[in-house]
């Protein structure tokens, strides 16, 4: 072969054994080397870059961790072995150099290598951690040492791995940032990562202790793992105080808002994962305390500074309780307890969080806690998110609250019981008090789509209707003409739609029905302009006057329209029917019909009424008249067929009074053909001679003047003198 060097650009790389759920991936992959590939034996000079990341069994040991190398390889292409000669490399920061070689065989890899940091500066552990967050390490201080060595001895084949013997370790070591003002001190590093069978199902890490202290703080940990490609076996220690403000102090953490509040654990824990994915909880042993005080934390994603004066949870073999959780973010506080069923499922294995929980708060303010989310894409244009019901909650809260703010509404004695799951919120047995009366309420709010939506089913209990349809946006799109309504209301509304940004009522999209029943009402008719309207064109009812106790009502609403099912009133006795639908844009064409009694629609209509008989007036009991009301509320038109019925009603009485005359010259004019008598014939032709001038004359000119005169009463106007 005559190749003097090659090169390799941006490569990736992905081996999966899915065998052993190991994934292994080399991203951003460059490499280049020369050398004399003719030659069986020969020294390949080489450079490498790669970003390296490893997972076994769903968990993520080295996650895009920069790997440099540069390293001289002695390579015996007869043998195909590789041997490190002059090499230096880092992982991170972290300086390393190896010895050995690797050979490639039929049934595998043989390896026998070692490695070790080429110096025992502490610096060495700073390197461990990729620069974005250890910074420039060049010139912190450090005492103490670091050292990284190790061992690789054996074949890897599709049964065995190599064996090794990995240790970490520092003794009385200190570091200290120049620009920071407190350092990290005592710090003592003792772990082994270990396989001493070649057997991949025997690999254990030992963390035999880890402590530092900052300031008076001492922290101490220690843990071993075993089984780590079945069923990793959990074993730790915690114990300690961690003033968290004095973390940024000594370390550079990059945080927007400094963190505040102080730490204290003193826990034990025994697991298996199995035992966890399965929430087998009975085979986790755990016991201990961890608390926190004076924690405060902000951010964009809280819309309130967030305070925690004091939290305690408590391990035990059975479960995880929180006994004590005491907050503040803006005017709310709250009190919470309760116990967590899978906190380790949620930590190690990225399941949902799941508990049952019972809050107390003094005062709620919905908003303290409603942030949408703003984000900033490529072109810096920002969008802002609805607010999101986490998806990694699985859990029940009991809650019970004086005072919860809402929008613009105070709602007093809150209590409920809150499911979250699947980023949603179902409310049961909700109640509160507000208005005047009281509201309860059960129904889903969910966000798991692209725009939040709600579904409830609430019942009103003798609220004022007043101030719910005025202060309530929703309400009064509904039933606009409710503010004019002085009492008390029951009433069931089923509604759902979509919520906005601030997880108030999208009135666009929402349906639903409402039915109720007014109590102990008056009307207030100069609140609206269309009561004013309809009382100025329907004089015989006083709106104010109207009677709408127990009245029950049902309407329906959908795609901003509300339509009112026929609802019966009466005024005195007066029948009235009001039906139709009106716009949440506050359009309307509803429809108002009278059953008028004759004797409201003028004394010359009860004149004429009055010349009837008993039995035709029985037949003249009340006239049809019916309202139109369209445009707006705001800006009514109101129309009615009044005149039109009053004609048509003093029509009908003249007709029947034509009828009625007729009727008596029919009878007089038999009496004279059956007569004898020169006086009776004189009396029947005087008779005959009024007759005929009555029925040929007076029935025009009474209808005429009947309608015209019933009409004048009727519509204000004065009758004529003649």
């Amino acid at each position: 072969m005559s190749i003097q060097n090659y090169e390799i650009e941006n490569l990736k790389l992905t081996y999966l054994d899915e065998g052993s759920n190991m994934k292994l991936a080399l991203n951003e992959l460059n490499h280049k080397g020369k050398g004399n590939f003719a030659a069986q034996k020969l020294d390949l000079d080489t450079e490498t870059t790669t970003r390296l990341s490893f997972e076994m069994d769903g968990a993520k040991y080295m996650n895009n961790v920069m790997l440099n190398l540069d390293a001289v390889l002695g390579i015996d292409l007869d043998k195909m072995k590789f041997e490190f000669k002059e090499n230096k490399a880092l992982i991170n920061q972290l300086p390393l150099e190896f010895n050995g070689f690797l050979q490639m065989l039929e049934d595998g890899q043989l390896y026998n290598l070692t490695f070790k940091t080429p110096t025992s500066d502490f610096k060495n552990f700073l390197g461990l951690v990729p620069e974005a967050y250890a910074g420039n390490i060049s010139q912190v201080k450090t005492t103490g040492e670091f050292k990284v060595s190790g061992k690789v001895d054996g074949k890897l084949t599709e049964t065995t791995i190599p064996k090794f013997n990995i240790e970490l370790a520092s003794n009385n070591a200190s570091f200290q940032y120049p620009d920071l003002p407190k350092s990290v001190k005592n710090i003592v590093i003792d772990t082994h990562i270990v396989n001493e069978t070649g057997l991949m199902s025997d690999t254990y890490v030992n963390l035999d202790q880890l402590s530092f202290a900052i300031d008076q703080d001492v922290f101490n940990a220690k843990a071993n793992v075993r089984n780590l490609d079945t069923n990793p076996l959990v074993n730790a220690e915690l114990k300690g105080v961690v003033n968290l403000a004095n973390v940024t102090k000594a370390y550079p953490v990059k945080l927007e808002k400094p963190l505040t509040g102080i730490l204290k654990a003193d826990v034990t824990t025994k697991f298996d994962m199995n035992s966890v994915e399965k929430s087998q909880y009975q085979n986790i042993q755990n016991s201990g305390i961890i608390q926190l005080s004076g924690f405060q934390y902000e951010g964009e994603e809280m819309a309130k500074p967030f305070k925690i004066n004091n939290t305690e949870v408590v391990f035990n073999t059975s479960q995880i309780r929180l006994n004590a959780f005491d907050a503040k973010t803006g005017d709310s506080v709250l009190q919470v307890n309760g116990s967590l069923d899978n906190l380790y499922g949620f930590l190690f294995k990225n399941q949902v969080l799941k508990g049952n929980f019972n809050m107390n708060s003094r005062k709620l303010v919905v908003s303290d806690f409603m942030s949408p989310t703003t984000t900033t894409n490529e072109e810096g244009k920002k969008t802002t998110e609805a607010v999101k019901i986490p998806s990694f909650l699985d859990c029940s809260l009991t809650a019970k609250a004086g005072t919860v703010v809402y929008d613009n509404l105070n709602l007093k004695n809150v209590s409920g019981n809150l499911a979250i799951k699947d980023e949603a919120v179902t409310l049961s047995n909700l109640k509160m008090d507000i208005f005047g009366g009281n509201i309860g309420l059960t129904g889903t709010v969910s966000t798991k789509g692209d725009t939040p939506k709600f579904n409830m089913d609430l019942g009103l209990n003798a609220v004022n209707i007043a101030e719910s349809f005025t202060q309530l946006d929703m309400l009064k799109s509904i039933a606009p003409i409710a503010n004019t309504i002085n009492g008390k209301l029951n009433s069931t509304i089923k509604l759902s739609g979509d919520l906005k940004q601030d997880m108030t009522p999208n009135l666009k999209t929402i349906s639903g029905d409402l039915v109720g029943q007014l109590l102990s009402t008056s009307i207030n008719e100069s609140n609206s302009k269309l009561l004013s309207s309809l009382s100025s064109n329907v004089k015989f009812v006083d709106v104010s006057k109207l009677n709408l106790n127990d009245v029950k009502a049902s309407l329906s609403f959908k795609d901003g329209k509300v339509a009112l099912k026929p609802m019966n009133l009466k005024y005195q006795d007066i029948n009235m029917t009001i039906g139709g639908t009106h716009g949440f844009d506050q359009s309307m064409n509803y429809d108002v019909k009278f059953d008028v009694p004759a004797k409201y629609l003028g004394t010359e209509v009860t004149s004429l009424i009055s010349k009837l008989t008993p039995a035709d007036q029985q037949k003249i009991e009340s006239v049809p008249v019916t309202a139109n009301l369209t445009g707006s509320f705001t800006s009514p038109a109101v129309k009615t067929d009044l005149k039109a019925a009053t004609t048509n009603l003093v029509t009908q009485l003249v007709k029947m009074q034509k009828d009625k005359l007729i009727n008596q010259g029919t009878g007089a004019l038999s009496n004279l053909l059956g007569g004898n008598s020169s006086s009776t014939t004189s009396n029947a032709t005087s008779t005959t001679d009024t007759t005929k001038t009555t029925t040929t004359t007076a029935p025009k000119e009474q209808i005429k003047d009947g309608v015209k005169n019933a009409l004048n009463g009727l519509l204000g106007g004065k009758k004529k003198k003649e």
